[in-house]
């Protein structure tokens, strides 16, 4: 008890110092790293629980996949953050407002577990003794919570399209192909005919660019 208690405060305490310091980091590259690693905590914490699934998942989905997504997004748009921050205190007093009503409705989660300890166990279902956790929580997540969990899997892909195009830069310099006109083009645009040719000279540089038409 006193090692896996021991386990739990170093967890714990890094979660919470790590979850501190995202929000406090200037360094928007900092915030992720710190993000990641409050994240590998709560999986420890998930482990210590007897949750071993969501902790691996919370590493495998979280760690691997949507920090290093944002990770990339924010080193790939080059945004100027110090612009951003300029116009930061005319938003404070929304701020404030949402982030009161945040601690409002923590302090009656609070005070409702004060008053009766047992609210959390009530609406929990017990788990069948032959049945484990990962088959367990399959067949919650995919009977009673199906709908949620196309709902968040279509929020995932909106957000996954949405850092594709915030990504994809178009250059001038850069040729593209564009497959209507391809599509469109006739042997008459592709090809043309020259009969009088001198011999050892080739083409002119004056049908350069109809041939690059």
């Amino acid at each position: 008890m006193i090692v896996s208690a021991l386990f739990f405060y170093l967890f714990a305490g890094t979660c919470v110092a790590s979850a501190a310091m995202v929000i406090v980091s200037r360094n928007p590259v900092h915030s992720v790293l710190y993000l990641i690693l409050a994240f590998v905590n709560a999986s420890g914490l998930f482990i210590l629980m007897g949750a071993e699934f969501l902790g691996m998942m919370l590493i495998v989905v979280y760690v691997g996949a949507v920090a290093v997504l944002f990770l990339f997004v924010i080193m790939m748009l080059d945004v100027d953050f110090v612009e951003l921050r300029e116009g930061f205190m005319q938003y404070l007093p929304v701020g404030l407002v949402i982030g009161g009503i945040f601690v409002f409705e923590l302090l009656l989660v609070v005070g409702g577990w004060v008053i009766n300890p047992s609210v959390t166990r009530n609406i929990t279902s017990a788990i069948p003794a032959n049945v484990s956790n990962t088959e367990a929580l399959g067949l919650v997540l995919y009977t009673k919570y199906i709908h949620y969990f196309q709902l968040s899997g279509m929020v995932l892909l909106v957000a996954m399209i949405g850092a594709i195009v915030l990504t994809l830069r178009h250059k001038a310099s850069v040729k593209r192909q564009d497959i209507n006109v391809q599509n469109a083009r006739t042997p008459e645009l592709a090809m043309a005919l020259r009969t009088n040719v001198a011999s050892g000279q080739g083409l002119q540089d004056a049908d350069a660019a109809e041939w690059v038409q």
